[in-house]
């Protein structure tokens, strides 16, 4: 007999199936198109650097604890990042996370129950679908197409759905999502609200991405849609973002604005989980959205990413035309990509590992139903030249399992 009587959701669990492809990475030679992770390269190390040294002349302040809300310099910059994207909002109405998957969690925890149905969008993020299977949530899919989460076909499944059943909120990634690397289009988002007015279900928005822009056509977050559309009423979408993509994951700054009763009930649900995001970590964030380097350092990101999605894209273009189809993405990090049903995954994959390149395979982006002809590259973190030399060796492990 074990003394350890583990709940359902962690009697088999399963863990992060891209984190799984780590053992890989280790390979000498190996060329990753797998991971999410920013460039390395374009971290401001200066900038922060000359943040850390001005959050320590804080004292004590930065290694104390602090409140759970967030430190009011932070949570004032954050509101300033969110007015910039069009969103009306005050420090008031942002509860800083550990990065925006506590965010998500918080939200579970606040507004799911065991059995509660919640609708993502397909393909999904897998982390989202594994938080959603361990708070006992019945997952809704809703396909994506090149215009993002396709809000007919989501208006189709609630109608046909018992009141019972539909769902209690909908997670989605509008701006350049992952894994699809697609951008919600506006008419699109005004429908979402819509729906979700009309519905009764939440609208999580999780945008950690939408600053990555290779444009500067950038519709307005789903939540400054809605509150166009209810005023001063009660907002059915939560807005989450994160420092971790356009300035350092390892700095773990997320946020959420949210109605007021939302936000009050994740900082009572936040008090239990960590009791605030690291003051250090914050003081450290706000010192550096002060400064003004924001702006340059994620323009040079933007203008990086750009070259290197284009590096993939059109070598994947002019060596794959006919096997593989993808969206060319607008910003972000990633590119979806599908393939000739002929070909075998599994064979796939094993002839990029054998080629010294990785890449996730599509079943990791589906709660049921995947699409096995289908996989996310992501040209975030390798270099020009080193996406050069992985488009060659994707195309030798197409050609081997052709």
């Amino acid at each position: 007999m074990s003394f350890f009587q583990f709940t359902p959701a962690f009697a088999n669990p399963q863990g992060s199936p891209i984190r799984e492809l780590f053992p890989y990475l280790s390979r000498p030679g190996m060329i990753s198109l797998a991971g999410g992770y920013p460039s390395p390269s374009l971290f401001d190390q200066e900038g922060l650097a000359a943040a850390a040294a001005q959050a320590m002349t804080t004292g004590a302040t930065a290694l104390q604890y602090g409140a759970t809300e967030g430190s009011p310099a932070l949570r004032e910059q954050l509101a300033a990042q969110c007015q910039a994207r069009g969103i009306r909002c005050s420090a008031g109405d942002v509860l800083v996370t550990t990065g925006s998957q506590q965010g998500f969690d918080l939200l579970l925890r606040v507004l799911i129950q065991p059995g509660d149905a919640v609708c993502v969008e397909t393909p999904a993020y897998p982390a989202t679908i594994a938080a959603l299977r361990q708070a006992g949530a019945k997952i809704l899919s809703t396909p994506v197409d090149g215009d993002g989460l396709d809000v007919e076909a989501l208006a189709t499944l609630l109608a046909a759905l018992p009141v019972a059943e539909r769902p209690k909120l909908l997670y989605t990634v509008p701006n350049f999502s992952n894994p699809c690397g697609t951008l919600l289009v506006q008419q699109r988002r005004e429908r979402l609200v819509q729906l979700a007015l009309q519905y009764g279900f939440v609208v999580v928005e999780d945008d950690p991405y939408g600053e990555l822009a290779f444009t500067d056509a950038r519709p307005a977050p789903v939540y400054a849609a809605a509150q166009q559309r209810v005023g001063e009423g009660e907002n059915p979408v939560v807005y989450l973002s994160s420092l971790s993509k356009t300035v350092a994951p390892g700095l773990r700054v997320g946020w959420m604005v949210a109605d007021p009763a939302v936000l009050r009930r994740c900082t009572v649900a936040k008090q239990t989980n960590d009791l605030c995001t690291s003051p250090l970590a914050q003081a450290v964030a706000a010192s550096y959205l002060q400064s003004g380097r924001y702006g340059q350092a994620v323009a040079k990101a933007c203008a990086e990413y750009q070259r290197r999605m284009l590096a993939l894209t059109q070598g994947l273009k002019a060596r794959l035309n006919g096997l593989v189809q993808f969206v060319q993405p607008a910003g972000g990090m990633f590119v979806w990509m599908t393939f000739d049903a002929r070909i075998d995954p599994q064979k796939l994959f094993d002839a990029a590992v054998a080629a010294h390149v990785i890449f996730v395979p599509g079943k990791a982006f589906y709660a049921d139903n995947a699409n096995l002809h289908s996989m996310r590259l992501s040209f975030a973190a390798p270099d020009v030249a080193q996406i050069e030399q992985a488009v060659d060796r994707l195309t030798e492990a197409f050609h081997k399992a052709s």
